[in-house]
This record gives structure tokens, sequence and C-alpha cells, in this order.
């Protein structure tokens, strides 16, 4: 299990991540490194520069050195861990690696030291948690394949920036330091997926639960970014068509410090924010009159009745200045 699931993949495709460059990408494409999708081996898949490969995989070395591939985040970020993935490199995976990170066109820092990789295998690396940064460098010594790099971070806004230009702020987004903490279920799609930017390609980048056969209903619990007064609320029903939930409601608490236990459990008490209100197919919900927020919130918890898809949920704010 993945200790740092509550972070966002920064580096993954699905957060908008990009790969700027790489110095070598000879038998294999530099852009399969932030793939959201697994990793594949397909046996007998060749190309005209040798055996096809899902990963980024740069020629034998001759000379001294290493090789290195730089990726954009999708956002800036506190960085906390990163998972070399080797899946399938077992002959001709890196024997170490290591990370340098910065912000804009600012110096590279190093935050993960050269460290020893195995092949055929998810390395997990813990980070320092500093940032924000923008951009990795991935190094790889001397030379071969990665399958996937993720890169687990919480978004690091320009707070100030973002309340210049935007009247309410989604305080629920990863970018803005939004935290998927837990969920009831998320069979057919990730928790995380709720908050991620923009819009998905498909029902695949919602979140989505399996089909409830008894009673009751599902929910995900989403720290804000910032503690803050909820003006507005969007649930997100888009590519959800013959599986959407029938309705919705948000409860709401003021808890910074508390354990995701205590939010599961009850020990905190939640305060309706939004009482059950009815959901469409495909489509934007955007509730503001029916909201009943009376103060600051720290975290808030959508349920949905009784299963289905979510796309994005949106908590539309203002930072509470007062704490």
């Amino acid at each position: 299990m993945n200790p740092f699931a509550d972070l966002a993949d920064v580096a993954c495709e699905l957060c908008g991540a990009e790969v700027l460059e790489a110095n070598d990408e000879f038998f294999a494409e530099k852009e399969n490194l932030i793939r959201a999708e697994p990793a594949v081996f397909l046996p007998g898949k060749y190309t005209d520069r040798g055996k096809w490969m899902d990963g980024w995989e740069s020629r034998r070395k001759r000379t001294e050195g290493f090789d290195w591939c730089v990726v954009r985040l999708g956002f800036p970020a506190a960085l906390h861990a990163m998972n070399v993935d080797t899946s399938h490199f077992t002959g001709n995976f890196p024997s170490h690696c290591s990370l340098d990170a910065r912000l804009g066109a600012g110096e590279w820092m190093p935050v993960l030291a050269k460290m020893r990789l195995q092949g055929g295998s998810h390395n997990l690396f813990e980070l320092p948690g500093t940032g924000p940064f923008d951009q990795v460098r991935l190094n790889i010594y001397p030379d071969g394949g990665v399958a996937r790099l993720r890169v687990y971070g919480r978004g690091m806004p320009d707070w100030n920036a973002l309340e210049k230009e935007h009247h309410w702020i989604d305080l629920a987004a990863a970018a803005h330091g939004g935290l998927a903490l837990a969920a009831s279920d998320a069979y057919f799609g990730a928790r995380n997926n709720l908050i991620l930017p923009g819009r998905p390609k498909n029902m695949g980048g919602g979140w989505e639960t399996r089909r409830r056969r008894g009673p009751g209903y599902d929910w995900i619990i989403v720290q804000l970014g910032a503690p803050g007064l909820i003006h507005a609320v969007q649930v997100e029903t888009e590519h959800y068509k013959g599986n959407f939930p029938d309705s919705c409601s948000v409860d709401g608490c003021a808890a910074t410090d508390c354990l995701t236990e205590d939010l599961v459990t009850g020990q905190v008490p939640w305060r309706s924010i939004l009482g059950r209100s009815v959901l469409g197919a495909d489509a934007i919900h955007r509730f503001e009159s029916e909201l009943r927020a009376d103060g600051p919130i720290s975290h808030v918890r959508l349920k949905i009745y009784p299963d289905g898809g979510i796309s994005r949920l949106r908590v539309l704010g203002s930072r509470d200045l007062a704490r």
C-alpha cells in the first residue's frame, strides 16, 4: 500500500504534468514516464531501434556521466515522496537514481541523493517535503529504463496572487493544497481524481464507486487547502451518464488538527452545508443559495446516494484570514 496515497501525483499527466526534455530517449520516449496507466509489457513488439518498452529508456552509455529527464509538474507543490517504477525493466534498469527540483528558472536543488534501484520494482523514496517546486529532474546512473515516475506532493499556491485574480477560490483543489483523505469506496476511480485540475477526458478520470447492493450511501472526505468560508459548491458528473448518483449532500467541520480516523468515525462533529440535492447525468451542478455554511470550514464530506461517479468537486470560497 502506498503510504502517500493522500497526496497528488504531481508528475502525472492527469495533474497536467509535461515532460520538457531528456538528454537521451533512444529506445523509449520520455513522455511515457508520466502516463497515468500502469506500464505494460508486450513480448513480441519491436521497433526499428529495438525492443518496444513502455517507459523512458536511454541507450547504453559508453562515456562517463548519467542520463536525465526534466518534468514540469502539474502545479507548484511541496514534494513528500517519489516512486521510480522500473516495472518490466529487469536487465536494463538503472543501477541508481537521484532527483533535483526547482521553481521556475531557479537553480536546481537536490531533493533525493543518489539511491540504489531494483529492477522490475516500485522504488519508493521519501522526500523532505520542501517547496514549492514546479519542475523535477530525474537522474539515472549510468543509463537504462524507467517505466513511470510518480512524485507525490501537496499543492503550495501563491494565495495572495490567487486572491487578487479571483473573487472566490476553489479551496478543495489539489493545486491549492486540498487533500482527498478517505472514501467509503473507490473501486472504479481513485479518490484523488475528484480534486485534480481541469476536466477529465473520460469517466475513468473521476471518483467512482462500485454498485451498492444494500442500504446506505458512499462518501468522500476532503481537507481544504486552507480553512475558509464557503460560498458555492459545484458537484460535477461529467461523463457519468448511466452511473451518476441519484443525489448528494455536503457536510463540513472545523477541525484543522484532527486525525483522519476521527473524521471517518464521527469523533469530530459534522454539520450540514448542503442538504440532499438531486443530481443529473453529465452535468455541472452549482449550489449557492442552498448552502447552510455558517462559519469557517476545514474539511468537507461529500455524500452520494446510493453510489456512482463524480468527476469533480469544487468548493468555492475565501480563506479564513482570522486564523
